[in-house]
């Protein structure tokens, strides 16, 4: 048996394993601070398109419309995420994790100072609204394609026992990168003041550049993983890997997916129609933007504490406790994210977002990458989770919205949407087999 071999068969069944060798601080780095940087470049775009975009690339239209116009080009980001999850996924199944990685952090690098360099509408006309639509696709399929590489490049580099708290260092770098891209563009709308909507805000979007510099350096430093390398030593044939996923693990696509979009619909719950109805109910918005961050950075370390036990007692039962949890605490955490008060705000958010969400974003990356083999992983592990966040993130505000204006305003339909949603994730959970012993290969 080859070396590579036997390194793959050793991380499999190695149950004390180490993550604290050189080699694994620097994919577990990489992994943390690749998600990190994606995150930021599109979660700042978040930010901006509240606040900025509506007033530089949509002007001179109707009141509520140019806002409405900024918000489309938001979801559009999301829409192209199962897209760069087909396209990377396609290359990272046939060429390795490590190319796609770096790629992708490239083509997401330059689309995001692409937005800080573009003309506003009144330099250059409608090319400047045309042109963010772009950039903003283009940032989503670069995103697409870095969640499934980066959970790949730590779970399978990570002995057995570990590979759970490996793998949520991909899942971590989200909420990290939505605290930095948060902070970063307060700093320059305080620094620029009258003067933000000319050039602060575009700074935080140039500051990107370096960024993704200091990612690259980090991220070309790393192995390709063992899995891959069987794959090629191996040279099995892998034309069309999303065609294999369909033929084979169908399944394990539908699974994940629905298993993964209670987490995702949590999020849009709290972080966005919790943060829009708090303010409309009169809290100070620099108070529930400082609570929103401080709610992430809560839940930054709830996802690894999560990770870590779901090596412990399995990705099937953690997951459980916390849909369980989200089911019990719906419609308070709702009642308390209206309440007006930024303690209530304050309240709902820690619950919501920093402990349900935690609990159910530590274990799910590992959860999806187990389902499938080696050979169509990255693919069938991208798929199912971009499609998710394009069901829980990208319609689940509209969906939100949806169901209170049927009730003429009431807030009690946002809770039942969120059961709901739990129930069937947790239906989808319990039809998926456990991989948290399996010996992936």
């Amino acid at each position: 048996m080859t070396d590579i071999q036997d390194q793959t068969d050793n991380r499999a069944t190695d149950a004390g394993g180490s993550l604290n060798t050189k080699d694994m601080r620097r994919i577990l780095a990489s992994s943390f601070l690749g998600s990190v940087i994606e995150y930021y470049d599109f979660l700042l775009y978040t930010a901006a398109a509240s606040i900025v975009f509506s007033k530089v690339f949509f002007t001179d239209l109707p009141p509520g419309f140019g806002l409405f116009l900024s918000f489309t080009t938001l979801a559009v980001g999301y829409l192209a995420r199962p897209l760069g999850g087909i396209i990377f996924g396609h290359f990272g199944d046939l060429v390795g994790r490590k190319k796609m990685l770096v790629i992708s952090m490239v083509i997401m690098g330059i689309s995001t100072v692409g937005i800080g360099l573009l003309p506003a509408t009144a330099q250059i006309g409608l090319a400047a609204p045309i042109g963010l639509g772009i950039l903003r696709i283009i940032q989503g399929v670069a995103l697409g394609g870095e969640w499934g590489g980066a959970a790949l490049m730590a779970l399978e580099h990570a002995p057995a026992s570990k590979r759970g708290f490996a793998a949520s260092f991909a899942n971590a770098g989200g909420p990290a990168g939505a605290i930095l891209g948060t902070l970063v563009l307060s700093l320059f709308a305080a620094v620029s003041g009258d003067q933000f909507l000319e050039w602060g805000w575009r700074v935080p979007f140039l500051l990107s550049a370096v960024l993704i510099l200091v990612g690259l350096v980090v991220r070309l430093k790393v192995s390709e993983t063992p899995s891959f390398q069987r794959l090629e030593m191996e040279g099995e044939q892998r034309k069309v890997p999303l065609v294999d996923v369909f033929r084979y693990s169908k399944k394990a696509v539908l699974l994940g997916t629905g298993t993964a979009v209670a987490f995702l619909m949590c999020g849009a719950v709290t972080t966005v129609w919790g943060v829009a109805s708090a303010v409309e109910a009169g809290v100070d918005t620099n108070v529930v933007l400082n609570l929103k961050a401080t709610s992430a950075f809560i839940s930054v370390f709830v996802v690894f504490a999560s990770a870590r036990l779901s090596d412990r007692i399995g990705r099937r039962r953690m997951l459980t406790i916390g849909m369980v949890l989200g089911v019990v605490l719906a419609y308070p955490v709702v009642l308390m994210l209206t309440s007006g008060t930024a303690v209530g705000f304050a309240a709902g958010m820690f619950l919501g977002n920093g402990l349900v969400q935690g609990i159910l974003t530590g274990p799910i990356a590992a959860f999806i990458s187990e389902q499938f083999p080696a050979r169509n992983r990255y693919t069938g592990g991208s798929v199912a989770y971009q499609s998710a966040s394009v069901i829980g993130a990208g319609f689940g505000p509209a969906a939100i919205t949806g169901v209170i204006l049927i009730d003429g305003g009431a807030v009690w339909p946002v809770a039942v949407l969120w059961i709901a949603v739990f129930l069937i994730s947790f239906a989808c959970l319990r039809a998926a087999p456990e991989g948290t012993q399996r010996m992936i290969d």
